[in-house]
């Protein structure tokens, strides 16, 4: 179908900076996000220390009044949908018509929220010191919700939370809500917050990356022979997509269209990625696009390091363009940011297409042989891809992938 969807504003906070061109100069740049987290030491039986962590954040920058009501994640949300607003210059008396809407969504609410509540009612089973904003920073739409309260939007809101998948999903479905006419522009993506649970969780998996607790640069590395899981992160990824015609006609600058989504689920098991579902999703995409493998310029994988999950990924990347499309993965730069990891990356991905440079797949140095067959990304190259193709597959059997094309195709 013709989407008619453009993305006018991004905001972005990561591991790797507090805006758009931050995060791109630095992935340009070849640095990684991912440092030795002190804190988990102090975790029995934890055997991972690495984390891409969001540094230099002062939460007082934001109102009292707005910001009770926010965790972490809300935090970075909200300040990344400032950005996205501010770059696309869209006027604030639209924010309150009931066309512009809120898809955002996160992994889980606050579990650092959640960790400090229950370890005080533990000690002596007492709800007298609970704060009355406690319950909105640990629902489940959090993220979505304080966007929309703080910032005045009344249209339709959305929290889609699958994981890994959760921002591109988010992505997918603002799309579709504006090219069936529900809306005339959407906040959309992800946010998460890190907390050790989240790298304990991959690490009771045996998915979190161990072996390199004294060389943090050094890892994820997804595809290499040496890749030995994931390193967890946080931030928060927002676009602002406009129905193109309205973008148009105020006068915003288009930094790229929308113009495929899919997303499937994979019922063969609710862990293990499935190299079929992979190749479908992103077929399915295409044909949402109208376009074919041979059309895409690159591929931004989604490629975690894992040993399950790069190899899978790989096959279907290599069944669907074989060796004559770039790939390359954001992971080894940034860590996993979990339900802010599409929309970030895809935002990078649009930063590639305005840069006319794809940044390579850091930490690549020798290509596992069972992830071959891609025209894998070691070095970044000067190209000015016209269309990409974004890749999110997460744990529960979650796929989607979004395809997008340069504002300048013409």
């Amino acid at each position: 179908m013709l989407l008619n969807v453009v993305v006018t504003g991004i905001g972005i906070i990561s591991p790797l900076g507090h805006s758009f061109e931050e995060l791109m100069d630095a992935l340009l740049a070849g640095e990684s996000g991912v440092r030795v987290v002190p804190e988990l030491e102090k975790i029995g039986g934890l055997r991972s220390r690495l984390a891409a962590r969001v540094e230099g954040i002062e939460p007082k920058q934001i109102p009292r009044k707005i910001r009770r009501s926010m965790s972490n994640m809300s935090i970075y949300a909200y300040l990344a949908s400032q950005q996205a607003l501010a770059m696309a210059a869209y006027p604030d008396e639209l924010l309150s018509g009931g066309r512009t809407g809120v898809v955002v969504g996160s992994t889980l609410g606050s579990t650092e929220t959640s960790e400090k509540f229950f370890a005080d009612y533990f000690r002596d089973y007492s709800l007298e010191r609970m704060k009355s904003g406690l319950f909105f920073q640990l629902m489940g739409h959090s993220c979505a919700a304080n966007i929309a309260q703080s910032l005045g939007i009344t249209g339709r809101v959305m929290a889609p939370s699958a994981a890994c998948a959760t921002s591109c999903q988010a992505i997918g479905y603002a799309c579709e809500q504006i090219a069936f006419g529900r809306q005339d522009a959407i906040l959309c993506g992800g946010a998460d917050e890190f907390h050790p649970l989240t790298t304990a969780t991959f690490d009771v998996m045996h998915a979190a990356s161990t072996g390199f607790n004294q060389q943090p640069d050094a890892s994820p590395r997804p595809f290499d022979h040496d890749r030995d899981g994931i390193v967890c992160g946080e931030g928060s990824g927002i676009l602002l997509l406009e129905k193109k015609s309205l973008a148009e006609a105020r006068g915003a600058t288009i930094l790229a269209e929308i113009i495929g989504f899919a997303t499937t689920s994979d019922t063969s098991s609710i862990a293990n990625p499935d190299v079929g579902a992979m190749h479908e999703c992103m077929q399915l995409a295409l044909e949402d696009a109208g376009m074919e493998p041979g059309e895409l310029d690159y591929v931004n994988a989604h490629a975690t390091g894992t040993r399950q999950g790069d190899l899978a990924e790989a096959e279907a990347i290599c069944r669907l363009v074989g060796d004559r499309t770039p790939v390359s993965s954001l992971k080894g730069h940034l860590g996993h940011t979990m339900a802010a990891s599409g929309a970030i990356e895809l935002s990078a991905s649009i930063g590639m297409m305005r840069r006319g440079e794809l940044v390579a797949t850091r930490n690549l140095q020798q290509i596992d042989e069972d992830c071959a067959g891609l025209l894998h990304l070691q070095q970044n190259r000067k190209l000015r891809p016209r269309v990409i193709l974004k890749n999110n597959f997460a744990m529960g059997g979650i796929n989607a992938s979004v395809v997008i094309r340069s504002a300048t195709h013409d």
